[in-house]
């Protein structure tokens, strides 16, 4: 943040409290970071589920993902900025408690537009949890565990985002697609209970509060507009679409009238010098293109399983959760190497892990693939996942001053999300180019009445017969053989593109990224005793 937006009255002397538990609150906050994610996913996989219970058809219920995290985008830089100005403890505890009562509500809509408006609701609160966590774990944890505190953050990121399927499948086959929702109750309340008496209570500033709305105004719309495009860019053909337009020259405007007023006013809100000066541009870059590289990932598999396999989300969710599962091992292990090496090598490694791991399924992948034959190349994204995010994480913040460690979170949490979703955007339109280019390619190759078509149709046909069916059905299942050949290849094809961008990361790594000007003995804490933010 700019030193104009932390210039603040001289606050009020705290009244008596009990000291907090420091690991409660660390507790609560990767509480708040595992939450967030996974309702993100849980919704993602469960819509089929949710959409039928509210009559919603497919393109209206598109929307119901798109209002929870465009919320999430809209808040964040509320969120950092009133965190600055309260501290962590009220605002997150405030969204805990509502995120939990609509997390309650949310299965009880009866329509569309009600589903919608708690799920907005619900991603406000949600909104603030992951840009707190950083600056919380580097305020309150010792200098000598920050690295298993960032760790633990990556941890919490890694866990939620590939558990979901699997919890999604358990819940709609076990319970109900309510619990989807309803399990954020218990989690939400915990949090909100561990912040109480975990998080030390922090004087308000109130002289700062109206520093700079028009600022943060702008600067959430312009993302939350910028993010709706981009979540509804596939699914409506991106320029063919007049609405993707207008959200995203909506969007691209904010951001516009948002730079212009912090360059013209007295007390911006954000320094840009933090945001351009180096090394956050390529920081921010890398942090985009992990989250890139993992959510294409959690894509791509469940997109080819179900496809071709017409597997549900407990099978799909059965793959993913080995990278899930390791993750508890490796994290350890990269929190030793974080405080004993430069994180730039943890972070190469880890990427050189994840384009391999892309590389092996694109290069071995066949049809009759299950959840049996990813195992190991999970494994390797499992560790190459962990190390990078970890090594990039760790990287950004020894590169911090004490004044840019707001300006960081807020960015972090930008980065975070828009990587992810320009991940997923990038990889489902690659597959969906892909595999129709692929259709049509096979398709030339079966002309009605060629000899090796009609030799085709006639062995489907005896098979079809034999299993008590009607011999009519064999151009049917020649077509679904087509279709299943097609996705395949667009798989294999948008492997390539995630390994693609993972060694584009490597080179931003090695070439562009400067080494830390401090190692992690040498670092000093960001943060003062009793200093704000």
């Amino acid at each position: 943040m700019s030193d104009g937006a932390l210039t603040v009255a001289s606050p009020a002397p705290a009244p008596p409290a009990e000291m907090p538990i420091p690991w409660l609150g660390l507790v609560a906050v990767l509480l708040g970071t595992f939450i967030s994610t996974l309702t993100g996913r849980l919704s993602t996989f469960g819509l089929a589920d949710v959409q039928g219970a509210i009559h919603a058809a497919y393109d209206e219920g598109a929307w119901i993902t798109t209002a929870f995290t465009v919320a999430q985008m809209l808040i964040t830089p509320f969120a950092v900025w009133v965190g600055s100005l309260y501290g962590p403890r009220r605002i997150l505890i405030v969204a805990a408690i509502s995120f939990a009562l609509t997390s309650a509500l949310i299965p009880f809509s009866q329509n569309l537009p009600t589903m919608l408006v708690l799920m907005f609701v619900g991603g406000l609160g949600s909104g603030c949890f992951i840009p707190l966590t950083l600056s919380y774990i580097l305020r309150n944890m010792p200098l000598r565990l920050w690295a298993y505190g960032i760790v633990l953050y990556a941890l919490n990121l890694e866990l939620s985002l590939n558990i979901s399927a699997s919890l999604e499948g358990w819940y709609v086959d076990h319970l109900s697609w309510h619990w989807i929702f309803w399990q954020n109750v218990p989690l939400a309340l915990g949090m909100a209970c561990c912040l109480h008496f975990g998080v030390r209570y922090q004087p308000p500033a109130p002289a700062a509060m109206h520093r700079d709305p028009y600022g943060l105004l702008s600067c959430g719309l312009g993302l939350a507009l910028l993010y709706a495009a981009l979540d509804q860019g596939n699914r409506l053909d991106w320029t063919s679409s007049g609405l993707i337009w207008g959200l995203g020259l909506a969007g691209i405007f904010m951001l516009v009238a948002f730079v212009i007023h912090e360059k013209t006013t007295t007390f911006p809100w954000l320094d840009f010098r933090v945001v351009i000066g180096r090394p956050m541009p390529y920081l921010l870059l890398m942090i985009a293109l992990l989250r890139l590289t993992i959510l294409s990932t959690a894509f791509l598999i469940p997109y080819f399983l179900g496809g071709v396999r017409g597997f549900r989300a407990l099978q799909v969710g059965d793959t993913l959760i080995w990278i899930a599962i390791p993750q508890l091992v490796i994290c350890p292990v990269a929190a030793l190497m974080l405080r004993r090496a430069d994180p730039r090598i943890l972070a190469s490694l880890g990427l050189c892990l994840v384009g391999g791991a892309c590389l092996m399924v694109a290069y071995t992948i066949t049809p009759v693939w299950g959840s049996d034959q990813f195992l190991l190349s999970q494994l390797l994204q499992a560790v190459g996942q962990s190390f990078a995010l970890s090594g990039i994480v760790f990287n950004g913040v020894l590169n911090l001053r004490p004044q840019d460690a707001l300006s960081f979170g807020a960015m972090l949490q930008i980065a975070r999300l828009f990587g992810g979703e320009l991940g997923q955007a990038l990889v489902a339109t690659t597959a969906r180019v892909r595999e129709q280019r692929a259709s049509n390619l096979i398709g030339q190759h079966l002309r009605a009445g060629a000899q090796n078509v009609d030799e085709r149709l006639a062995f489907y046909g005896h098979i079809i017969q034999q299993h008590g069916g009607q011999p009519a059905a064999a151009p049917e299942l020649l077509a679904r053989i087509v279709r299943l050949m097609a996705t395949t290849q667009a798989t294999i094809d948008a492997f390539v593109a995630v390994a693609a961008c993972a060694a584009f990361g490597l080179f931003v790594m090695i070439v562009l990224l400067p080494r830390p000007p401090r190692t992690p003995a040498s670092h000093r804490p960001l943060f003062r005793k009793g200093s704000a933010g």
